[in-house]
């Protein structure tokens, strides 16, 4: 009869609950450390200004000649950089800060656990970036240029900067969570709530849906919807791929073993 702690990979690593209160502690304080320092290093290089007008370049490239962008609130000026600076410091921490969660995960997690939270942490940071990249090089410029096509000529454009900042995180945002299609497919299969075989079947529901969700977060010209639709629709496929080589590598000793049988 064999022993279930010889069996048991997290046999002994156990920790008192105190323990853990103390270590997440610890890696939140790093990981705020991390973002501080972050901000710290781009208040000086290039400063909050100089990531405004970063951040804002998109818009005034196709701001009408003279134009500018206004504060309406008295504070505005100040916070708004303030804001800025604080966003590029976490997204520069963000690797850092990710690896303290898995730190922080990974003594309870099996070996079979670990192969795929692993490599998820770091894609779907990186389509994260990705998605950000895309919104800001190729979006705003098309969603700018199309806005001033069909502004009148008796109105000059002069936006705010925090209604500003509210679009761009908005659209991060979006576009970010949006390149997140194959991490999420990885995810609804090893969860067991759809198979590889279902999600191909059902691809044309998936396009449908990203046809509406794409019409909804892009400007109203068919090039950018498009484009971004082709993008979303090429990582779903990509995820079913994915999902089925993490699914076969990731199982759980007992039911690879009881796979093998079955086969």
């Amino acid at each position: 009869m064999t022993d279930p702690q010889k069996d048991d990979e997290l046999a002994g690593t156990e920790q008192p609950f105190v323990q853990h209160l103390v270590e997440l502690r610890d890696r939140l304080i790093k990981a705020a450390m991390a973002i501080g320092i972050a901000a710290a290093i781009l208040a000086f290089f290039p400063g909050p200004s100089a990531l405004y007008d970063i951040l804002a370049a998109p818009l005034v490239a196709h701001l009408p000649k003279g134009a500018t962008l206004i504060a309406t609130n008295v504070i505005s000026p100040f916070v708004v950089p303030l804001k800025i600076l604080f966003m590029a410091a976490f997204l520069l921490a963000l690797p850092y800060v990710l690896y303290q969660v898995w730190a922080f995960v990974a003594p309870g997690l099996y070996s079979h656990e670990k192969k795929l939270v692993l490599p998820l942490v770091v894609s779907s940071t990186l389509l994260f970036f990705a998605g950000v990249a895309f919104s800001y090089y190729f979006v705003f410029g098309k969603v700018f240029q199309f806005i001033q096509t069909f502004a009148p000529k008796s109105i000059t454009a002069a936006p705010d900067i925090e209604e500003y900042l509210n679009f761009v995180l908005g659209m991060f945002l979006a576009f970010g969570l949006a390149f997140e299609v194959p991490v999420a497919v990885i995810l609804v299969v090893r969860m067991g709530l759809l198979s590889v075989q279902q999600l191909r079947e059902w691809r044309g529901y998936f396009w449908v849906l990203a046809a509406v969700g794409t019409a909804m977060v892009t400007p109203p010209d068919a090039s950018s919807m498009l484009i971004l639709l082709a993008v979303v629709g090429g990582l779903y496929e990509v995820g079913i791929i994915a999902a089925s080589f993490f699914v076969k590598s990731t199982k759980a000793p007992a039911d690879a073993a009881d796979a093998e049988k079955s086969a």
